[in-house]
């Protein structure tokens, strides 16, 4: 990429963000009242302050590795499910209307019934994966479906070794299908997954922070804990086109 193209997004970016940053402000100043809409200055203030903090970092950490741990293994569960109701039809008929329940039941009644089952820290966690794995599920199944079966008769034809005709064949078809479905579930594990903590108050999370900023009425505290969710979850999502893009060039 040309340096002129990429200094060319980075002013566009800067003067949406500068766009918005000005929108808020004037907003803030109309209403004038910062127990309702604090101002930009004072978020970023607040943020350098808890930032400052160990126990802040004890709480973006604690946050981080619970709803990663519901992401990966909503992955791992929904690549598993998709395989078995694509090639077991009894499978398909007895798992996919448990997956289309799951995906209509609000998280917040999820996470009530799970007060009875779990521990507080793993609430989360396991919301979480029920909101991954359904994606996952649906996107891998349409893979399964799109893919050529013509090359796939041809590896048997040939006797392609089944661990061969995986990685060349049936990985490559799936990696788009893949790509999108973690794209689409990481934001939703992380809304899910902090609204979750909201609700159960596990012994340190983010979720547990908004709540008693919005008890106390420390609503700069609100926003600064909400824009930490953001930039953790735009970075995943970031880290995650890296690494297919790399995976896109190595093949």
């Amino acid at each position: 990429m040309k340096a002129s193209t990429i200094s060319l997004k980075i002013l566009k970016g800067i003067g949406i963000f500068s766009f918005w940053l000005g929108v808020w402000y004037l907003a803030a100043t109309l209403i004038d009242k910062e127990i309702f809409l604090p101002y930009p200055h004072t978020v970023a203030l607040r943020f350098l302050t808890l930032s400052g903090t160990a126990d802040f970092w004890t709480t973006v950490i604690a946050s981080l590795a619970r709803i990663l741990r519901g992401f990966i293994y909503g992955v791992v569960l929904g690549g598993v499910i998709a395989l078995l109701t694509h090639y077991i039809p009894l499978a398909r008929g007895l798992i996919s209307p448990f997956i289309r329940m799951v995906r209509a039941v609000p998280v917040a009644s999820f996470t009530l019934l799970l007060f009875l089952w779990l521990d507080n820290d793993m609430i989360p966690v396991f919301i979480a994966l029920l909101m991954v794995a359904p994606i996952i599920w649906e996107n891998l199944s349409a893979g399964l479906s799109a893919m050529d079966k013509g090359l796939i008769e041809m590896a048997k034809v040939y006797r392609i070794p089944r661990g061969k005709t995986l990685k060349k064949i049936i990985f490559p078809s799936l990696v788009p299908y893949l790509y999108s479905g973690m794209l689409t579930s990481l934001g939703l594990a992380w809304k899910s997954g902090i609204a979750a903590e909201v609700i159960s108050y596990p012994s340190v999370a983010i979720g547990k922070a908004l709540g008693e900023a919005k008890t106390y009425l420390e609503t700069a505290d609100v926003f600064v804990w909400t824009a930490v969710v953001i930039l953790l979850s735009l970075s995943f999502e970031a880290i995650i086109r890296l690494l297919f893009k790399k995976r896109r060039k190595k093949v």
